[in-house]
């Protein structure tokens, strides 16, 4: 990832706006500027000069003051005023602000004044050789170069991934705890690339300048690129039997059909369609000019695309719904009234309390390594915590392992939409750049990440991923009601967000850290529902019934049809070292036989989990599950361990299985999906529980099959697969914009201290 320092490359957030008062100063050829000169060289217009710095501007009418708003810092001007208040403090500029022609002006040294004049060093581009650290731009392109100067490549071939393959896991460890720093770990790049539809895997040698691995993957099917949705775009708005298909609807203007490209699932031949041909499914809407083309869907309507042959095979028409036309504009267009809100501004007036260094983040007692992965993200590694001066490994790698948005609607347009996001399309790839003050507070620093295209051109994308820090409410307090009062102490949060924009719906990824070295992963899913096109516009209907047999009635002609949100982690965890063992922990009712007049006791049972097979089950949250090191202890004898919380919360039910029955093709093809616990030994290939290749997959290559043989995961190198998510029951509350709805998961130290690990907090 190419870290950027925040403030050179910011976002401009908040309303802008032209302060429009009554000038106070005349302007004359008279008026004497600082240091001399004329106005034009020493003042510049205050709102375009903000802009391009990446600050907000607020006027606030409450202090009648002009505030300023860059990085956690907040200014406050006075018109006719060289004195400034800067988080509080008096400054006093070289030149007053000003107004001329009803335009502010600010002293031309304004920036590096107010910001630039103690900037934190908290942030620094580094040369580090850490041997996680992603591949570069440079690194791309010379690994691209060499792969074209080989025999194997052909002019049309298409990269879907090209990226670090990581060094042997002991060899990093010793890499970041015991420094062996002079030690150059071999930087290699592995890709994989399609021609036509035959997937490739390669390998190259960076060093060397070599080509180690060309490999074809029989049976494989690759992601859908970029190139692929240009394809049926244009293959749609040249088709005649299609322009036939949607005059029927009363559409004549092809230009205003938006398709979207859809993975075709598999069904064991039963949907007619070749298993090994490179096919879409193309369902369209129509762009009525609302801002919203999502919400006027062409049902019934579906246009089946060979990617080799760049033709149609196959429209299924099932007849004429008209398309919804009410106008659903997700911008709040439509509201005159606009809430006026106060600024919230967030100070660190002394500076950020995280370093970064090259990928490297330091935070209080933590310390980790971030990456930004094309398939599946941000990867967070070597986390380890600093333990009264001894830092103590405890996840060599976390990431989101893998999704699927499977949908209940047997219809013609909707049965086979059961998206893999991340292992079909790329959610690295589609990463949504973050904006200050709306995706992230204004504290935040954002970092670029760097990918390659489809022709194998390294692609920067900015702002991919933030990092800040926030109040999370008390540590711990206690009152001790004497004259000793309270203790109370303040938890704050590290937080890493990354967004990615698959189609219609946007999905918000937070790694949290707490001091007390929890862990919390949460997930938001926001965006536009998909939505499915009906005749009933009210449930009173005569057609009600049948329409809303698979969803909710949203608006009138519009279902929210019913799906599922499934998210799973990868968690290779390291509890003080890579030998661990996973234990459950039953509270239970027990008979008293020890006396006293209770008749019951609570009690708890203690087992080890021994094989794969055994530690694979659903979620029950009366059961503790904790991993543990049986080889270190605590101070009084108990193994060191983190507990494992792959709960979910919020509005909609909990993913607590596959809403799907047994015989049911994707049920077979997706296994991770129907439970929440996985444990497996730690293997560096297996890295996904869908599968590496999952896009029309007859069965289960991820979990299923990584868990097949049984092995023993008793005091051993583990990995923790945690499945959490929501099953989408569609509210008129999401339309026609979802506000995010939030699912969690946990990580807990277990005994894994001798005390309460943040008591050190000032």
């Amino acid at each position: 990832m190419k870290m950027m320092n925040s403030l050179k490359k910011s976002v401009i957030v908040g309303t802008m706006l032209t302060l429009a008062i009554t000038p106070f100063l005349p302007f004359g050829s008279h008026q004497a500027y600082a240091h001399g000169g004329s106005f034009e060289d020493e003042y510049k217009a205050l709102r375009p000069t903000l802009e391009e710095f990446g600050a907000a501007v607020y006027w606030d009418e409450t202090s009648k003051t002009i505030q300023v708003v860059k990085d956690g810092k907040v200014a406050q001007l006075h018109l006719n005023s060289a004195n400034v208040k800067v988080n509080g403090s008096e400054r006093t500029l070289a030149g007053p602000v000003v107004m001329k022609n009803g335009i502010t002006y600010v002293y031309h040294d304004f920036i590096n004044d107010i910001f630039q004049s103690d900037v934190t060093s908290s942030v620094q581009i580094s040369k580090d050789t850490n041997p996680l650290n992603p591949l570069t731009a440079q690194e791309i392109e010379k690994a691209v170069s060499i792969v074209k100067g080989s025999g194997s490549y052909k002019e049309s071939l298409l990269f879907t991934e090209i990226s670090l393959k990581p060094p042997a896991k002991s060899d990093v460890w010793n890499y970041v705890l015991e420094g062996e720093r002079n030690k150059l770990l071999p930087r290699v790049a592995e890709f994989v690339a399609l021609d036509g539809k035959q997937v490739i895997e390669g390998e190259v040698n960076l060093a060397d300048g070599k080509l180690t691995k060309w490999e074809t993957k029989e049976g494989a099917q690759g992601m859908v690129t970029l190139d692929d949705m240009i394809t049926v775009q244009s293959v749609i708005e040249g088709d005649a039997a299609y322009a036939q298909a949607i005059a029927k609807r009363g559409i004549t203007d092809i230009k205003k059909v938006v398709t979207t490209p859809l993975t075709v699932g598999y069904f064991g031949g039963e949907d007619d369609l070749v298993e090994d041909a490179r096919l879409l499914k193309v369902v369209s809407y129509l762009d009525t000019g609302d801002g919203n083309f999502w919400a006027h869907p062409i049902e019934d309507l579906v246009a089946v695309v060979d990617l080799e042959k760049k033709q149609i095979i196959k429209i299924e028409d099932n007849g004429v719904i008209p398309v919804p036309m009410q106008a659903n504009p997700y911008d709040g267009r439509n509201f005159a009234d606009k809430l006026a809100l106060k600024p919230l501004t967030i100070e660190e007036s002394s500076g950020k309390n995280y370093d970064l260094t090259g990928n490297m983040i330091s935070w209080g007692n933590w310390d980790f390594h971030l990456r930004l992965d094309s398939r599946v993200g941000p990867i967070l590694s070597t986390m380890t915590y600093n333990d009264q001066g001894e830092k103590r490994k405890i996840m060599y790698e976390g990431s989101l392992g893998g999704m699927v948005v499977p949908y209940g609607d047997p219809d013609i347009g909707w049965y086979f939409k059961t998206y893999f996001d991340s292992g079909e399309y790329g959610m690295g790839t589609l990463t949504s750049s973050l904006v200050k003050g709306k995706d992230v507070p204004d504290n935040a620093v954002l970092l670029d990440a760097v990918t390659a295209d489809t022709q194998g051109n390294p692609r920067t994308i900015p702002n991919a991923i933030a990092v800040f820090e926030q109040y999370a409410g008390p540590e711990y307090r206690h009152d001790t009601m004497s004259a000793q009062g309270t203790d109370s102490k303040e938890r704050r949060e590290l937080v890493v967000r990354w967004i990615s924009t698959v189609g219609n719906y946007d999905y918000i990824f937070d790694w949290v850290l707490q001091p007390n070295g929890t862990i919390k992963i949460d997930v938001g899913a926001s965006g536009i529902e998909a939505v499915k096109g009906v005749v009933t516009t009210n449930m009173h209907d005569a057609t009600a019934a049948d329409d809303t047999k698979y969803g909710t009635l949203l608006d009138k002609n519009i279902v929210g049809t019913t799906h599922q949100h499934i998210y799973n982690f990868r968690l290779d965890m390291d509890v003080d070292g890579e030998n661990n063992s996973l234990t459950e922990i039953d509270p239970k009712v027990a008979e008293n036989m020890d006396g006293g007049p209770r008749k019951s006791v609570m009690i708890t049972e203690h087992k080890t989990v021994k094989t794969e097979q055994e530690a694979t089950q659903k979620f029950d949250p009366s059961t503790i599950r904790i991993l543990s090191n049986p080889n270190k202890e605590n101070k009084v004898g108990n193994p060191v361990s983190y507990q494992i919380i792959p709960f979910a919360g919020g509005t909609h039910p909990i993913a607590k299985g596959a809403l799907f029955s047994a015989d049911d093709w994707l049920f077979k093809r997706a296994g991770f999906m129907d439970k929440q616990i996985w444990v497996t030994t730690y293997n560096p290939d297996e890295r996904y529980p869908e599968g590496k290749y999952p896009n029309r997959t007859a069965k289960d290559t991820g979990l299923g099959q990584f868990t097949a043989d049984n092995a023993s995961i008793e005091n051993t190198d583990d990995v923790v697969w945690i499945t959490t998510g929501a099953t989408h029951v569609a509210r008129a509350e999401e339309w026609p914009i979802m506000p995010t709805e939030w699912v969690h998961a946990m990580l807990k130290p277990w005994n894994f201290f001798d005390n309460t690990p943040t008591m050190n907090l000032p």
